[in-house]
């Protein structure tokens, strides 16, 4: 990694280059599938803690049968976490989806608010949902960041924090607020593709030639049966086989 370049210039190059990568802007990049602002919080809520294929196998049913915040609220709790059982946690992600449902009634006309001191006022909402709504559903400055934003962030030096909202405020600092909602998405992409948690693949990574974290490049190892011709003893005058190829 070159010492003459600045952390902000450091990260200018890697947005860039994921952008490369990963074309498109937060809606497109956005794997929930949903249709406005509403059906995006509820796809949000329930991906805590699964994946976002499982969701979009969930949603279809549960938006139709509550397709409005007024529906949700009065859902049977019974019959709502049947629907999203599949998920995991369905009886606590019931609960936040009437809970929040029902906030939207009282407080917020059943629209769902801009704002992220209001959204975050809702059952189930926490800084990471409340920014993907307003990056994908509004296309307002929106950071998430979840274990892949973080872990990458990490690695890549853009911080040292580990505590989310301290992550969220180190990146918004480097990067321009228009690339906020995009970043994550691309920052979770790569980490599920190439900067995996366990062993990341260096050798496949765009960033890897400035990232601090990237491993050296490791030579592949011999054929487990050269390995054992070395290491068999020699018997003095026999020829000395060589190793298939």
């Amino acid at each position: 990694m070159p010492a003459s370049r600045s952390l902000a210039a450091r990260a200018l190059v890697i947005t860039e280059r994921l952008a490369g990568e990963y074309p498109g802007d937060a809606v497109s990049l956005c794997a929930l599938e949903h249709r406005d602002a509403f059906q995006l919080l509820c796809a949000t809520i329930l991906s805590a803690q699964t994946t976002d294929e499982r969701v979009n196998m969930v949603t279809p049913a549960l938006f139709a049968r509550y397709p409005t915040p007024e529906d949700l609220a009065a859902a049977e709790p019974s019959e709502l976490e049947e629907i999203i059982r599949s998920t995991g946690f369905f009886r606590a992600k019931g609960a936040s989806l009437r809970g929040m449902a029902a906030a939207l009634v009282e407080h917020f006309g059943s629209e769902v608010p801009h704002d992220m001191e209001d959204l975050v006022t809702l059952p189930g909402v926490g800084r990471k949902t409340a920014n993907v709504v307003r990056s994908v559903g509004f296309g307002l400055p929106g950071l998430p960041v979840d274990t892949h934003v973080r872990r990458l962030s990490r690695r890549l030096g853009l911080t040292k924090q580990d505590d989310p909202v301290k992550v969220e405020s180190d990146l918004c600092a480097l990067v321009p607020s228009q690339e906020w909602g995009a970043l994550s998405l691309r920052l979770i992409l790569h980490g599920r593709k190439v900067c995996v948690a366990r062993r990341p693949r260096c050798g496949e990574c765009l960033l890897a030639d400035i990232c601090p974290s990237a491993l050296p490049s490791v030579p592949a190892a011999a054929p487990v049966s050269a390995q054992r011709a070395a290491r068999a003893p020699k018997r003095a005058g026999a020829p000395v086989k060589k190793a298939a190829r």
